[in-house]
């Protein structure tokens, strides 16, 4: 029997977390064969050539599509995507898949997908049906949504919301997030580990902080960042930062946040990439989370953890009750800090259920559809589905 060859696509160190557990799933059935594709900030220097954490976790890599531009003005990005069109296009005309995977609603998948489709490329899609309103990438969600001919979503809910956009319910499949199974195996670095590898002193309360851009805010980054910044001092808490991605003003954002650790190191650190491990097991260590990063909203509530998430950037997404909503004020960020750091609210956090979360195996589970699914001349024939939403 003919292996199924299945070509995947990671752009960046969170994201390469969320498809961990899938790559690993491909690549160890024999009936399969795993092509990853690595680009964007994995082959950057810049934001710590995260490649290599592939290449140590031993994942044969098929193929590097070079398309990170070091400007990331919007200018900038919009060129990125068009040089990974083209590097996407040789790609994939030379690994020639059976199908292509890719997750989420950054620029990169946006490029793999257009190179995909044309080339006539069924598509599988992860995490689609959510909003993240604050962002342009809701908008490159769903774009790669309709590109797709597979969709695999996190909840019933983003389910019904694709069908609503005229996919068939046949392809649309319920696996939760397959970046929560590896949750499930992991053993975390303990806090005396942490602080060793870290060559930091954990003082509580500290939280881990990440901040990304909001590309639907353009222009208002910088003050962003300070009014956050303004309000950790005033909370008193000690932070750990990371590095924001490569959207447009990111390196503003690393830039400010750099310079914000050097006024005390002994209580603020930033650490551009943290790798899976330390971020995952700090998620154990800390008291909080803070900032505008999904995995303050997926990952977080597995683990019980207080989350103020700022800003608009994840507005729309479905939330545990582990989350603290609070606009871009100063004092609102302060208030939330402070509500989350209470005995009530801490207990709150670890009672909440994940609603991303359903048996911890959605690796698996999409792997095995991917091995059986149809992939035929008619794979790419979509119709418009618009009859009723079970």
């Amino acid at each position: 029997m003919k292996q199924r060859k299945i070509a995947v696509v990671t752009g960046t160190r969170a994201e390469y977390g969320l498809l961990y557990s899938l790559i690993k799933a491909i690549h160890e059935d024999e009936a399969l064969q795993l092509a990853l594709i690595v680009t964007g900030m994995h082959l950057s220097p810049e934001f710590g050539f995260t490649v290599r954490e592939i290449e140590k976790d031993g994942f044969p890599i098929a193929k590097r599509v070079e398309m990170l531009l070091s400007s990331d003005s919007p200018i900038g990005v919009v060129k990125s995507v068009g040089l990974g069109c083209i590097g996407f296009a040789d790609a994939l005309a030379e690994i020639r898949p059976d199908i292509m995977v890719v997750l989420g609603d950054r620029f990169e998948a946006l490029a793999a997908a257009v190179s995909a489709l044309i080339l006539g490329i069924p598509i599988a899609h992860i995490h689609g049906g959510e909003i993240t309103a604050g962002a342009v990438d809701d908008s490159i969600r769903h774009s790669i949504t309709k590109m797709s001919a597979y969709h695999f979503t996190a909840s019933e809910a983003y389910r019904k919301r694709i069908i609503r956009m005229g996919e068939s319910p046949e392809r649309v499949f319920v696996t939760g997030a397959p970046g929560l199974d590896r949750l499930r195996e992991m053993v975390f670095l303990t806090k005396e580990e942490l602080e060793q590898k870290l060559d930091w002193k954990i003082r509580h309360p500290v939280a881990l902080v990440t901040f990304h851009p909001v590309t639907l805010e353009p222009g208002k980054a910088a003050a962003q960042v300070e009014c956050l910044l303004d309000a950790i001092r005033e909370a008193g808490i000690s932070v750990i930062f990371t590095g924001a991605n490569a959207d447009t003003e990111g390196r503003l954002i690393t830039t400010l946040l750099t310079e914000f650790c050097r006024e005390d190191p002994s209580r603020y650190r930033f650490f551009p990439n943290l790798g899976q491990l330390r971020y995952l097991s700090l998620m154990q260590v800390v008291d909080l989370m803070i900032g505008n990063s999904s995995s303050g909203i997926i990952e977080a509530p597995s683990f019980g953890l207080p989350v103020v998430n700022v800003g608009s950037r994840q507005a729309g997404r479905m939330t545990g009750t582990n989350v603290i909503q609070v606009p871009v004020e100063r004092e609102k960020i302060v208030a939330g800090i402070r509500l989350a750091l209470t005995d009530t609210f801490r207990t709150q956090a670890r009672q909440a259920d994940n609603p991303y979360a359903q048996d911890y195996r959605a690796g698996w589970r999409i792997k095995e559809i991917l091995k059986y699914c149809e992939l035929s001349p008619k794979t790419a024939m979509k119709g418009f589905y618009e009859g009723p939403i079970d």
